[in-house]
């Protein structure tokens, strides 16, 4: 008997070619896009999974308020915190602290810029799960100097070696040895580096720094004993905090608090300086375009199912009068659709295979290696097998019901209920579809506007040096400069501590505010030298630029922008210039104002912003060049750099690339929509080629009629179109308000975002419509060119 009904189902679908084409593609192709998005969202969510106590592992935040309205929320806290925490409190088992660094590294002689380094306390191996290959992991990182690196770091350093005992010169003066190796840390971890290095390594080089209270910037995580009420701990932080700071430094005008955040929760959170993060809203929008784009593919498949129901009335009556019953029926019809479901379920496997390394490209991260990782596989099965049985239900239910005699005379025809349950699933789909055209948009043209926004600095042909910061560089930049400046296509040379695009310090500073009172603030702040605001094009619009020609430029004055200004009353920007200021050791007078520029990403306000001149702080150099022959610019420069720094490798970057850079994980999102949504309105083109086909079917005979009475091409065509067009139409007026809605909210994570303008709504519509019109008239035009005689005598 199922070998029967199998024969059946395949001399269906084989009869049948084009409706099982569509229904087969329209499937496949729906399932393989959604199993790619469930892949990616369930790479989002699985940061830091692999930790075996993550669920004990907590992040721990500082939240630093200055004055009544600027706090900076920062996923770092300071060295001493940890250690104190743990020796406070009980429930504290273990606490780990990472300051992340970039580090020079020289071995047989060849210098590399390592710059995914940690220095890392020896409990970390106690917290995380960092699996040790070679070395014994409580004492790996127990003494100065002393050294870990991943398979990868090993492999690229030693070859096939063995490293352990092996020195490296870092910094070109600290012997460093290799004590352990770890596994390569996973993709989906927060926590990547290619090499840790003892926080005992971290005292030697800068004595006093794990002392520090005030000086925020490594990563602090606790494990906390199992069962640990958080909220109680938590609230015992301030007495911690009065306990610990010192009365100086509560005078000094801030006012800290602690906070401890899930490891599983680090990752969506996007506070300061937490390095690599998610971003929730993308997951939840990606989530429902996965959910969309397979009730789509589901909705086609069941409306085809459906409507071609009425063609298997006849054989229905046969089969009843000759002895079948409804049970027999109803498995046939059910197994006939599950059978074109697992179809779709080997071809989706095969298009996800396929597409996979390409997504990952896209994705920008491995997202997976293999359909075949973490069960995906039988996810993708049980919903081929879900949808098998959905769609097959209606139509088993129904024909299996038919009473044989009306059906074998001929009285059978379509049913109101199903031609609306059909035409209600056209709308549904079309507006998803319509939906996704507006998203998709909105997308790209919030990202254009970002891209093309004017920055208020030059950033086009702006070439940085990264010299690491290195002493000897610092006591002869002007000399360096100059001889960079002697090559004809390099116009002018600066030296700082950030450039736009890339992180820069946050200082604790009291600047004279309208009331005449020291204000605190924590205000981002660049050490420079003369040149940098001229070799930027930074307009000052009150006071003026340093120079050298004021003596006191280099120890007592700082330049703020127009946002710095603002948030200490200041109605005009000259009302600033003169007011006193005190920061990192300094005392002096603000000398001028800037402009406000784009500093960071224009998804964030422009914060408060200082220049000071201290080139002794620097990091590296950014040289404006001429936009001919870059090639030869890049090559005379770097011939230059191995005479005047030959100590350091040249490492060199555009401005423009660094600041583009903060819009890659915008960049991939708008790239996944603008895909994902072409195949949603794709599948929904298909479902509607099959209805169109399938009506014009059903009405093969009237249209006959209607050319031998005399109706012309385009009146067929206008009859058998406008149907589809009403539903597009109405799905329009259903999907408008939704996209809005949907869209205006995504765009709030933007401080700088374009306007929804009535254009978007017009340019979907037109576009929905056009698609329908150019997928419903082929059929349409083909029924309408048809012999009517031919068309006639089949009936």
């Amino acid at each position: 008997m199922i070998k029967n009904y199998i024969k059946i189902a395949f001399r269906n679908l084989w009869r049948h070619k084009s409706f099982s084409l569509i229904n087969i593609i329209g499937l496949a192709v729906g399932m393989a896009a959604f199993m790619l998005i469930v892949m990616y969202v369930s790479f989002e969510l699985s940061y830091d999974n692999f930790h075996e106590k993550r669920d004990q592992i907590y992040r721990l935040n500082v939240d630093i308020k200055s004055s009544p309205t600027e706090t900076m929320k920062l996923a770092v806290g300071s060295a001493p915190m940890g250690p104190a925490l743990k020796a406070d409190f009980p429930e504290i088992l273990e606490s780990t602290r990472m300051f992340g660094d970039g580090m020079l590294v020289k071995i047989n002689n060849q210098l590399f810029q390592e710059n995914s380094v940690f220095y890392a306390d020896p409990s970390i191996f106690k917290v995380f799960s960092l699996q040790m290959i070679k070395g014994d992991p409580n004492n790996a990182l127990k003494d100065p100097y002393s050294m870990v690196m991943t398979e990868s770091a090993a492999k690229k350093y030693f070859g096939s070696d063995n490293p352990i005992g092996k020195t490296i010169l870092v910094e070109n003066k600290y012997p460093s040895t290799v004590t352990g190796i770890i596994k390569d840390i996973p993709t989906n971890s927060q926590l990547k580096c290619d090499m840790l290095y003892s926080v005992s390594t971290l005292e030697k080089m800068n004595p006093g720094r794990l002392e520090q209270w005030g000086n925020f910037g490594n990563f602090t995580y606790l494990l906390l004993a199992k069962g640990t009420n958080v909220a109680q701990l938590q609230a015992k932080f301030p007495a911690f905090l009065k306990r610990h700071i010192s009365e100086k430094d509560r005078k000094n005008g801030e006012d800290y608090a602690l906070f401890i955040e899930p490891l599983k929760d680090a990752y969506m959170d996007t506070r300061e300086w937490a390095g690599e993060t998610g971003s929730m809203s993308n997951v939840r929008i990606f989530s429902v375009i996965a959910l969309f784009i397979l009730i789509i593919a589901a909705i086609n498949f069941i409306n085809l199912t459906t409507a071609r129901a009425v063609e298997r009335a006849k054989e229905v009556g046969i089969r009843k009068v000759i002895g079948a019953i409804r049970h027999q029926l109803t498995t046939q019809f059910l197994g006939e659709s599950i059978i074109i479901c697992l179809i779709s379920f080997v071809f989706a496997v095969g298009l996800v295979a396929l597409l996979l390394p390409m997504f990952n490209q896209l994705a920008g991260k491995e997202i997976c290696s293999s359909i075949f990782s973490h069960g995906y596989i039988f996810i993708l099965l049980l919903i081929s097998l879900l949808i098998g049985v959905a769609a097959g239900t209606y139509p088993a239910l129904t024909l299996s019901g038919f009473k044989p005699i009306v059906v074998l005379k001929g009285r059978f025809s379509t049913s109101t209920k199903g031609t609306l349950l059909r035409k209600g699933l056209v709308v549904f789909q079309f507006t998803i579809s319509i939906v996704l055209i507006v998203g998709t948009l909105i997308v790209y043209n919030q990202l254009s506007y970002m891209r093309n926004q004017p920055l208020g600095f030059e950033k086009d042909q702006m070439l940085t040096l990264n010299f690491g910061g290195d002493e000897t560089v610092h006591k002869s930049f002007e000399e360096i400069k100059s001889e960079f400046k002697s090559i004809p296509t390099v116009l002018s040379a600066t030296v700082s501590s950030g450039v736009p695009g890339v992180g820069n310090p946050n200082a604790h500073s009291k600047i004279e505010n309208k009331e005449g009172t020291m204000q605190p603030t924590n205000i981002n702040m660049y050490d420079v030298d003369y040149d940098f605001i001229s070799t930027y094009g930074i307009k000052i619009v009150a006071g003026r630029a340093f120079s050298p020609s004021f003596a006191t430029d280099s120890t007592k004055a700082i330049v703020i922008n127009e946002a710095a200004a603002k948030s200490l009353g200041y109605t005009s920007p000259n009302q600033a210039i003169g007011k006193k200021f005190s920061q990192w050791g300094r005392e002096g007078q603000i000398v001028g104002v800037m402009k406000d520029f784009h500093y960071r990403s224009l998804q964030t306000n422009i914060d408060p912003l200082n220049f000071r001149v201290n080139p002794s702080n620097t990091w590296g150099f950014t040289l404006k060049i001429s936009a001919q022959n870059i090639p030869a610019t890049i090559a005379a420069i770097q011939n230059k750099w191995k005479v005047l720094i030959p100590q350091r490798p040249f490492d060199y970057s555009f401005v423009d690339d660094a600041f583009n850079k903060q819009y890659a994980t915008e960049d991939r999102f708008g790239k996944l929509f603008m895909y994902f949504s072409v195949l949603a309105i794709f599948i929904s083109c298909l479902g509607l080629l099959g209805l169109a086909s399938y009506s014009t079917l059903q009405r093969t005979r009237e249209i006959g009629i209607r050319k031998v009475m005399g109706a012309s091409i385009f009146g067929i065509v206008n009859m058998l179109s406008k149907e589809f067009l009403l539903l597009v139409i109405i799905a329009a007026v259903i999907a408008f308000p939704l996209a809005w809605l949907g869209m205006h909210k995504w765009l709030q994570d933007f401080a700088y975002r374009i306007d929804i303008g009535w254009w978007v709504f017009a340019v979907a519509g037109l576009l929905s419509l056009m698609i329908a019109i150019s997928t419903v008239s082929f059929q349409a035009i083909k029924a309408a060119l048809m012999n009517p005689v031919k068309s006639l005598r089949s009936e």
